[in-house]
């Protein structure tokens, strides 16, 4: 199936990846588990970088596809939402204000937003052969439409937002119970589909790798904690590939097979995935009589009670 997506380029590749994967849960774990870790992290290395390094190495226009307001954009937000949760983990009584939770949710449906416009900007470029743009690969298709709905159905299934609590151990996580796996194995498919589709020659790493860093933790080191494994590990992420950015280009490139049948592959599992989704929740909500905005949808499930018991 691999052979179907990427060329990988023997163990060698594969090994790399695994480096990125366990670099990015460790740092992840550095600032999850102390609070200086996550001001060094998050905001006084990126402040460092933002004056001294990115101005150079991400510049408009560079060869590296950096230099994007995509890019830019992405950065800062993710970087905001880290510092938001951070905020809420730690400041007493800010997490009992009903109104600043919806500052998580917010954020993420920005985030995905901000990527369902990409997918659609892609689309527009009418590169149906491919072609170069901006510095980057890309290939203009159906999947990219396919896939921008996906991801407008993820934002409309973000919920039970207003049960998101501060877990009662010494780290402080940020814990959404109602954000169960059905939601985020959804979530990765469209984000993985979105990551070929229009950073394809880097989706390896920011796809697989990625990912993988933000689940892993979410279903086996800390539960009900997703949201904050994806945020910290996306902004470590793009700080990175900001600072090095012939990373993925020239040090260790994975480069995608560029066949359309991939591409609609992704795109197709994204869509039906969050079709499922949509419909799964929606009998949830007309059984049990919930309003979306204020309930809990999932309450009544085996993976929200096992959430709820480990960090309540």
């Amino acid at each position: 199936m691999m052979g179907l997506f990427y060329d990988v380029p023997g163990l060698s590749g594969w090994a790399i990846m695994v480096m990125v994967l366990f670099a990015l849960m460790a740092f992840n774990e550095l600032g999850r588990t102390t609070k200086w870790g996550g001001i060094v992290l998050f905001l006084i290395i990126p402040l460092v970088l933002t004056i001294f390094v990115w101005p150079k190495t991400a510049a408009s226009g560079n060869e590296y596809g950096t230099g994007t307001w995509f890019n830019w954009v992405k950065t800062y937000s993710a970087l905001a939402g880290v510092l938001g949760f951070m905020a809420i983990r730690y400041i007493p009584g800010l997490s009992k204000k009903k109104g600043l939770l919806l500052f998580p949710p917010l954020i993420l449906a920005v985030n995905i937003f901000e990527a369902v416009l990409r997918d659609f900007q892609v689309y527009s470029y009418g590169a149906w052969d491919g072609a170069i743009i901006d510095n980057l690969w890309v290939m203009s298709g159906p999947w990219n439409i396919m896939n921008g709905i996906a991801g407008l159905l993820n934002i409309i299934t973000i919920c039970g937002w207003a049960g998101i609590v501060i877990s009662k151990d010494k780290t402080k996580d940020m814990i959404w119970p109602d954000m169960i796996w059905p939601w985020i194995i959804a979530y990765d498919l469209w984000n993985f589909a979105y990551t070929y589709n229009c950073i394809a020659d880097h989706s390896f790493y920011c796809g697989v790798a990625l990912l993988l860093s933000c689940t892993i933790p979410a279903f086996f080191i800390k539960k009900g904690a997703w949201l904050q494994h994806r945020a910290s590990t996306l902004a470590l992420w793009i700080m990175f590939v900001m600072t090095v950015p012939q990373f993925a280009d020239r040090i260790a490139p994975v480069a995608t097979t560029h066949n359309p049948k991939a591409f609609f592959i992704a795109s197709l599992l994204a869509l039906v995935a969050n079709l499922a989704l949509v419909v799964y929740q929606f009998n949830k909500i007309r059984k049990n009589r919930l309003n979306p905005l204020k309930d809990e949808i999932f309450a009544d499930t085996k993976a929200y009670k096992r959430v709820f018991a480990e960090n309540i």
